[in-house]
């Protein structure tokens, strides 16, 4: 009989189920859309219902289009959007709709957190308060909508709502639970401390399991809903950030992940839960046991070279576009670009920077633009790449996964800015993979994650540093970095103009 896996990846706009052998390969996979509830400006949420039934329609067309037998379907596990907040009531019934990770009305409260705790927020949790965590959402609903909080018993994250219908139990894992800024990272527990402070009973905080636990068996009504059979076991899943790196093969101290979506993500593993990077970087539990990872985030990284494409090239195509950097050199002919054009977030956490070409003169070309705007989200990586080496945390090898890993240009850019070996995958797919083979190593199949990803991860070309190359990117590094500091000030006064006459 043949035996498959299950990874779910619970995104924000969709939901991906994917189907996987003991071999490591992706038999079938099928998707589901939902909406978005953006009620005022500032506002994202979701009904929680939607990601049940979206996951579940999900489930059913690959039992019914891609003929996986459910009594072939061994288990399941998650990969899940974070940050979001889930209220439920005594009998476990959903409160309201669900607040997600991009809602941004939560400042007051942010401020509240600052004001109260301090310095001493960021030694518990190991993170900054920003608007988009989970405890500010739930302090917003306590102060706003004071009846729902008189009723709400429990909190949940988005997958973690979904294992709930699965099996009627409630947990959550420990990567997604660092991400609520509720728990203390040294100790692996929930805060008292940050609870007695914000009048959050420590019974609303639901149990904790590791990604790779067990949460229960299929129950018989969600079998009876979905085509599953009660004997398929579901595991507790990880935060899409710690699963997209597990599936990413980042699974030792010596690797870092360069991921390029609208965003750009410099995540690496570690292991020693002592190292501070006083908040700059974010820090979490990772989806490997006993271990954890830490992550800056460049705010517009592939959506600088989607608005530039937009704004100035739309006569052709992005590959052709992406392409044309390699008419320029290295430098772009000394053109610097900072992709500040939505705020920042790591190094600089800075909501009203903007975004500059730097050196422009009458020569530049459009390739040399489009060669300013690959290497300037390179910089914006670097930057935070630099943090890694004021701590001593040395690596030497960066996986690169979503737009950068399509480009060879792009690619070698990366090794040569970085200085450091860059490799692609050949068989990317991001959280979802990390998700089954959380499954595969709850299952057993597998001893470890280490063991899982021979099977299940495949790296492909190296690309190393060329050496004349690395020291000129290391002398523009130092002049680019210079620009955040110079440009602040203007930036900042730019936008107060614009908001004063919009």
């Amino acid at each position: 009989m043949n035996e498959y896996v299950l990874g779910v990846d619970l995104g924000t706009s969709a939901v991906k189920v994917s189907a996987m052998n003991r071999e490591g390969e992706i038999v079938a996979q099928q998707s589901y859309d939902y909406p978005l509830i953006q009620a005022r400006p500032g506002y994202s949420e979701q009904n929680p219902e939607d990601w049940v039934s979206g996951t579940t329609v999900a489930i059913v067309r690959l039992i019914l289009n891609d003929h996986i037998k459910a009594e072939e379907i061994s288990g399941i596990s998650f990969s899940g959007q974070m940050h979001g907040l889930v209220l439920l009531d005594e009998n476990n019934q959903v409160l309201r709709p669900a607040i997600l990770w991009n809602d941004t009305r939560t400042t007051k409260q942010r401020e509240e957190i600052e004001a109260k705790l301090g310095d001493e927020f960021v030694e518990i949790t190991k993170n900054q308060p920003l608007e988009g965590f989970t405890l500010p959402k739930m302090l917003w609903v306590k102060e706003n909508e004071p009846n729902i909080w008189e009723k709400a018993k429990t909190f949940l994250l988005p997958k973690d709502y979904v294992r709930y219908r699965m099996t009627g139990n409630l947990a959550m894992d420990y990567s997604d639970a660092t991400g609520t800024v509720l728990l203390d990272v040294k100790t692996g527990d929930w805060s008292k401390t940050i609870c007695e402070a914000f009048d959050i009973p420590t019974s609303m905080c639901p149990p904790l399991m590791r990604s790779i636990d067990s949460a229960g068996k299929i129950s018989d009504s969600y079998a009876i809903f979905s085509g599953l059979d009660t004997h398929t076991e579901v595991f507790g899943g990880a935060a899409d950030n710690a699963a997209g790196a597990v599936g990413a093969g980042i699974l030792s101290p010596n690797m870092v992940l360069s991921s390029i979506g609208t965003s750009g993500v410099v995540l690496k593993y570690e292991e020693d839960p002592t190292v501070d990077y006083h908040g700059v970087l974010q820090f979490e539990d990772h989806a490997i046991p006993d271990s954890y990872y830490s992550m800056g985030v460049t705010l517009a990284a592939g959506y600088s070279l989607n608005w530039f494409k937009r704004t100035f090239a739309q006569d052709v195509s992005f590959n052709d576009m992406v392409a044309s950097a390699a008419k320029s050199t290295v430098g772009a002919n000394g053109l610097l670009y900072t992709p500040y054009i939505v705020g920042e977030r790591a190094p600089y956490a800075d909501a009203d920077i903007r975004g500059s070409f730097t050196g422009v003169d009458g020569t530049h070309q459009k390739y040399d633009f489009v060669r300013a705007v690959l290497e300037g989200i390179i910089f914006s990586f670097r930057d935070i790449m630099d943090i890694y080496d004021e701590h001593n945390n040395d690596f030497d090898t960066v996986v690169a996964i979503g737009g950068g890993a399509k480009s060879e240009l792009w690619l070698q850019i990366q090794a040569d800015i970085f200085n450091k070996k860059v490799v692609s995958l050949t068989n990317e797919q991001g959280p979802g993979m990390g998700a089954a083979m959380m499954a595969a190593v709850g299952l057993g199949w597998f001893k470890d994650f280490q063991e899982c990803a021979e099977k299940f991860v495949h790296f492909g070309k190296a690309y190393l540093p060329n050496p004349e190359n690395a020291k000129k990117y290391d002398t523009l590094h130092k002049i680019y970095a210079k620009v955040y500091a110079q440009t602040k000030e203007i930036s900042h006064e730019l936008l107060d103009y614009r908001r004063e006459n919009d």
